[in-house]
This record gives structure tokens, C-alpha cells and sequence, in this order.
């Protein structure tokens, strides 16, 4: 059966929420989930149209295939490239086959480009149910207070290996080079247990501060940090005002 999820209150348009027994934001460990998964179709984040089109096409397919072999698959990647409204049909389309978690992909590339990035998670959480939870790939760890800000309940364990093959290891607020920054000295096992710890300790700041409704706080605290985190912001708070107020509380 597929679990449910289930928004429990929210802090501006984030959502503390529960998937069965783990409470979200959380992070999901792609070896504890890659059974639930379904196969799409890769396609790089600046490409033109007519190849972005085939991928969600061929991401249907396969998560449809997916679905008739598995019917436990839960979980599906949304395609489309830089094409927002590809990515709402790709979102919507894997809801109808019973999809209830969906994988945003080109992460990275979304980081790298606020506008895009901003404008793209607001119009998939406005378009796809709110029984739909979203999932970040390769998230920083200075922007899951941002991305969980927006509406993202989910990111995957495996940035911080990532990093830890980099040789970089992860803070709260900042990525350190040790070949530059000689702050400790860990063997790549070692690093990703840490990067995977403080991606833990993270999502329990944000959960907390939902909780407590301060994440806007926390957002603004570490926007002073970090330019790509204030960036984003004041394009949700210049082009989105409406979105990010249909669940303020007011005091």
C-alpha cells in the first residue's frame, strides 16, 4: 500500500508533515527507497524543447511500467528540463498513474539559476496536490531551509557522498574544501557520514522552526550568509507575495 502523506501545519507555504511513521522535511536514503522508484528518462537542464518533450514523454512510460510490475512504486522523478510548464504536465501526469512523491530533477543546475529555480517549485506546488510530496536532488545544505521554505518535503542522502568524494565536507552554512581549508582530516567514509549528519541535523533545525513558526526567521538569518540564499528570497518575496501568504499565520 502506498503510504500517505499527511500535511500537518505549515510555516508560510513549508509544511511539516508525516509519510507513515517519518515526519518531513526529511531526508530519504536512495538506498531504502530505489525499490519504490521509478526509472525516467535523464535529460540535461538547458536543452532545446523538442528533447525535453521526448523525455517526459518516455518518463511516463517508464514510471506507467513501473507501476503494472510494482504497484508499492510510490515515487517518480519529474522531467522537462528548463520547461516549467513540461514539468507541470510530467508532475501531473504521474499523479494520475499514483504517484504520491515526486523527484524534481537537474537540481544542481536549478541552484545555480535562483530565478529559475524560485519560479519553478512555486508553479509545481500550486499545480500538483497537496497530497504530493516534492523531493530536492542535490541540495546544499545552506539552501534546504529556502527550498523548505517554498514547499519542498524531501532531499536525498546522497549529496553528502557526493561531496565527500569531492573531498568537501558540509556544513549548515558553507561547503569547505579540506585540500584549501584544512579544518579536519577524513578518509571519504568518514567525510560522508559527516556530510550525512549534518544534512540530519539541518532538516531537524527546519522541522523545529516550523514548529515554532520561525523559519522565516532562520531564512533571513542565513540569507545574510549566503547571496544565492538572498537572492532567491527576494525574488519568492518580489514575484510571489501571494503564494507565500496564503499559509502566513497572522499575529
Amino acid at each position: 500500500m502506498v503510504e500517505k502523506f499527511e500535511i500537518r501545519s505549515h510555516d508560510g507555504p513549508g509544511r511539516l508533515g508525516k509519510l507513515g511513521g517519518i515526519q518531513t522535511p526529511t531526508i530519504f536514503d536512495e538506498n531504502k527507497i530505489e525499490n519504490i522508484v521509478a526509472p525516467s528518462e535523464e535529460t540535461a537542464y538547458n536543452i532545446e524543447r523538442e528533447i525535453a518533450e521526448w523525455g517526459v514523454r518516455r518518463t511516463i512510460e517508464k514510471a506507467k511500467d513501473k507501476k503494472e510490475k510494482n504497484p508499492e512504486a510510490s515515487i517518480a522523478v519529474i522531467q522537462g528540463s528548463k520547461y516549467v510548464d513540461l514539468r507541470i504536465e510530467c508532475g501531473r501526469k504521474l499523479e494520475e498513474l499514483g504517484y504520491n512523491g515526486l523527484i524534481i530533477a537537474n537540481g544542481d543546475d536549478l541552484l545555480l539559476h535562483p530565478q529559475d529555480l524560485v519560479k519553478m517549485i512555486v508553479e509545481l506546488r500550486k499545480n500538483l496536490k497537496p497530497s504530493t510530496y516534492l523531493i530536492f536532488t542535490f541540495a546544499e545544505c545552506s539552501f534546504i531551509p529556502l527550498l523548505s521554505y517554498m514547499g519542498i518535503d524531501g532531499f536525498l542522502s546522497d549529496s553528502g557522498k557526493y561531496y565527500s568524494y569531492l573531498n568537501v565536507l558540509t556544513t549548515t552554512t558553507k561547503n569547505y574544501d579540506l585540500e584549501v581549508y584544512k579544518i579536519a582530516e577524513m578518509n571519504q567514509e568518514e567525510l560522508a557520514e559527516y556530510n550525512r549528519n549534518t544534512l540530519d541535523f539541518i532538516v531537524a533545525e527546519v522541522r523545529e522552526h516550523m514548529r515554532n513558526k520561525t523559519l522565516r526567521n532562520f531564512i533571513e538569518e542565513r540569507g545574510v550568509t549566503s547571496p544565492q540564499n538572498a537572492s532567491a528570497l527576494k525574488i519568492l518575496d518580489k514575484q510571489y507575495q501571494e503564494y507565500l501568504q496564503e499559509n502566513t499565520q497572522l499575529y
